[in-house]
């Protein structure tokens, strides 16, 4: 068991102010699998005043920037070293599978650490543009001190996602784990103490609800960013715009699968394995909805029957395992309410639906609905767990109106042989990213949803940029030419 008795503040392991704890229990054991303290508004206070000291006096801001580069780096090694043990570690807290916990859970992280330093590394932080008079300077300074609120998920993936754009830019960071998986974060926690991050830059504080809120109203903080569910994120949306915080936000999902009727339909349910069922169905962009003609849905049902057989559920350790159990008993019994929910809608079950076999562990048996209609409440709400619902249609007009039919709009799918015409029907579909054929549009692009799934983009150059402010200095035209003479070397632009 991993016991942990400190918080990560000011660059110490150091005593919380309180005295509560956060238990974490195994998914699959039901027992206590590690213990972290649980953080005080007053142990937020001291993070955010340590942030705050490190972003003012610049230690870190204005360290050079091959030296931040060099620092993620030294963190990326450290943790592909480590890579069994974090994949274990995230099993353990979470109950991912083994196999996706070291191929996802680990593998995006390191991705995403990959992706920052490379683009870190040619980001024009400063440029001269034209004026009407003289020139024009401008530079994109770090936002400030940054709240980090992260899932329980991926843990690792989302913290990384927010810590790597935050820290290459020059800012600091309160980061908040959540208290079903703070062990993950821990120990990578460490790995950035051991890689030279200086005091005060990243801090660490695993909490409940009320003190997470306080954590985002907390006047020290600049800046917001959260993943987690719609309903927490439009509170936080109202807590950072009452203080005009900048704020990202990326939120709930619904997606749809677009199976036309020319797509193989083979490779398309292959597809699904991951982009429907990974890490148990726990993930905000699964395609959930599977949308197939008339013409094809006995056979496609027939064929998506198979995929469930042909994933073993149980043990999260065992490498042969693809569906594991869920990861508290709340979300078990949330998920198994709305098998019950689809069946008293008038869906049908097709695949599974019944009580989980497993001995023990937080379990739902995968379940496949047909006969499901737009408007029932599994078709429009997320439900997080192996359950989808397949929705048949008429006519191509009809499959993207139901699509497009939901209060989310975070992620797609379009499947079919004909690349001009799947990239048509993609185009108007209403979500952040829409996926051909399933392939993922990876870290370089934005992440982030349209309509309730959130605001702002995470990933990619526009998810770097949510993490600077821009700065304009007006230059006399022998400014310019001095600094010039001074060997001042600057992106240039003829914007005016």
């Amino acid at each position: 068991m991993k016991t942990h008795t400190t918080l990560f503040l000011d660059g110490e392991w150091v005593p919380s102010q309180g005295s509560g704890r956060i238990d974490v229990i195994s998914p699959w054991t039901e027992e206590i699998t590690g213990t972290v303290p649980a953080a005080t508004t007053g142990d937020v206070d001291r993070a955010v005043a340590a942030a705050r000291r490190a972003f003012d006096d610049g230690r870190w801001a204005r360290t050079e920037l091959a030296e931040r580069i060099a620092v993620l780096r030294r963190v990326r090694e450290a943790l592909v070293a480590r890579r069994q043990e974090f994949a274990a570690l995230i099993t353990d807290e979470m109950g991912s599978p083994i196999a996706q916990s070291s191929a996802i859970q680990i593998g995006a992280p390191l991705a995403l650490l990959d992706t920052y330093t490379e683009l870190a590394a040619s980001y024009p932080f400063e440029e001269i543009r034209s004026a009407a008079s003289g020139s024009a300077l401008v530079t994109r300074e770090p936002v400030g001190v940054v709240a980090a609120v992260v899932p329980w998920n991926v843990p690792l993936t989302v913290t990384v996602q927010k810590l790597a754009p935050a820290l290459l830019t020059g800012c600091t960071v309160v980061l908040k784990p959540a208290p079903e998986t703070p062990l993950s974060v821990y120990a990578l926690t460490e790995l950035f103490r051991q890689a030279g991050l200086p005091a005060g830059v990243l801090n660490v504080v695993p909490a409940g609800r009320e003190v997470s809120e306080y954590l985002v109203g907390h006047p020290g903080v600049d800046k917001v960013t959260f993943t987690g569910s719609t309903v927490a994120g439009r509170r936080i949306a109202s807590v950072c715009g009452e203080h005009l915080k900048r704020v990202t936000l990326e939120l709930g999902g619904k997606s749809a699968a677009v199976v036309l009727d020319d797509a193989d339909l083979d490779s398309t349910v292959e597809a699904l394995r991951l982009g429907s069922l990974r890490n148990s169905g726990q993930i905000c962009t699964l395609k959930t909805r599977l949308l197939v003609s008339h013409r094809r849905h006995d056979e496609f049902v027939d064929r998506l029957r198979g995929l469930l057989a042909s994933m073993p559920v149980g043990d999260p350790h065992d490498p042969a395992t693809q569906i594991g159990p869920m990861v508290t008993a709340r979300q078990r019994d949330r998920v198994a309410g709305y098998i019950r929910i689809g069946r008293e809608e008038g869906a049908t079950v097709v695949a599974g639906g019944g009580e989980p076999t497993q001995p023990r562990g937080w379990f739902v048996d995968p379940t496949i609905f047909t006969g499901v209609r737009p408007d029932m409440r599994i078709a429009q709400e997320e439900i997080f767990g192996p359950v989808l619902a397949v929705i048949s249609y008429a006519d191509e007009e009809e499959a993207i109106a139901i699509a497009n039919n939901s209060s989310y709009g975070l992620n797609g799918a379009v499947f079919t042989q004909d690349p001009g015409h799947g990239l048509a029907v993609a185009r108007r579909i209403r979500t952040g990213t829409v996926e051909l054929n399933g392939n993922p549009a990876g870290f370089h692009a934005p992440f982030g949803g349209f309509k309730a799934s959130g605001i702002g983009r995470e990933a990619g150059r526009e998810g770097f940029e949510s993490y600077v402010e821009p700065k304009s200095y007006g230059l006399p035209p022998e400014f310019a030419a001095s600094l010039n003479q001074e060997g001042k070397s600057w992106t240039t632009s003829s914007v005016s």
